[in-house]
């Protein structure tokens, strides 16, 4: 059984997930933005041994603690999709201009393609490349227990934002009509920011991709 548990790390309030594998206690860290002394004494709470760190964007508040992380750790960096390569790149210049402490820029060890598979423990993760916030974001389904990770693609209420360099609004809603509402009106997604919600409830009611 996958299992997940958000924890709010910046000043941004962006939503880190610690998931895991419950037969192996093997766990991933999708966005680890920072607050990292946080996030590995909820790793120690719960029992978790850290083996990766999943992204779905390079902008500061999602991945301005990886390079850290992954240096103290040990720990191999899966995704982004190429397309971030230049946010990556500009990770130090990020954090002086937001404020974030001292952020280091890395490579990953895996870059990630639409279709791709990423797995923790027994489970297995399924890769939608899903443009237009960045250019090369990411999102993590997780089918058996309907629930997607969209990082800064879609939030209850509102979209992710489009003015960022290489960000492309038709793109954006591309992605969130062609890649996240095929995987169900049930599925609840965990946003890079504030609360969960359902596919089929912004279907209804986001003002943003009502109708869609």
């Amino acid at each position: 059984m996958l299992h997940y548990h958000t924890i709010p790390v910046t000043a941004f309030a962006q939503n880190c997930s610690l998931l895991w594998c419950d037969a192996t206690q093997q766990a991933a860290l999708i966005d680890p933005g920072g607050d990292l002394d946080t996030l590995l004494a909820e790793v120690q709470a719960r029992g978790l041994t850290l083996a990766q760190i999943w992204l779905t964007h390079a902008h500061i508040d999602h991945a301005g603690g990886t390079g850290e992380l992954a240096q103290r750790l040990g720990l191999p960096i899966v995704g982004p999709h190429p397309g971030d390569q230049f946010w990556i790149d500009a990770l130090p210049q990020q954090s002086a201009m937001f404020g974030f402490p001292p952020a280091q820029h890395f490579t990953p060890t895996r870059w990630l393609q639409d279709g791709d598979t990423v797995q923790i423990g027994h489970e297995t993760l399924h890769v939608r490349h899903c443009p237009g916030h960045t250019p090369g974001h990411v999102v993590f389904h997780a089918p058996q227990i309907d629930r997607a990770f969209v990082g800064d693609v879609l939030f209850a209420g509102s979209i992710g934002r489009t003015d960022f360099p290489q960000g492309n609004h038709q793109q954006l809603i591309d992605s969130i009509t062609q890649r996240l509402w095929p995987m169900g009106d049930q599925t609840v997604f965990i946003p890079g920011h504030g609360p969960e919600s359902t596919f089929g409830r912004e279907r209804r009611l986001n003002p943003y991709v009502q109708g869609t």
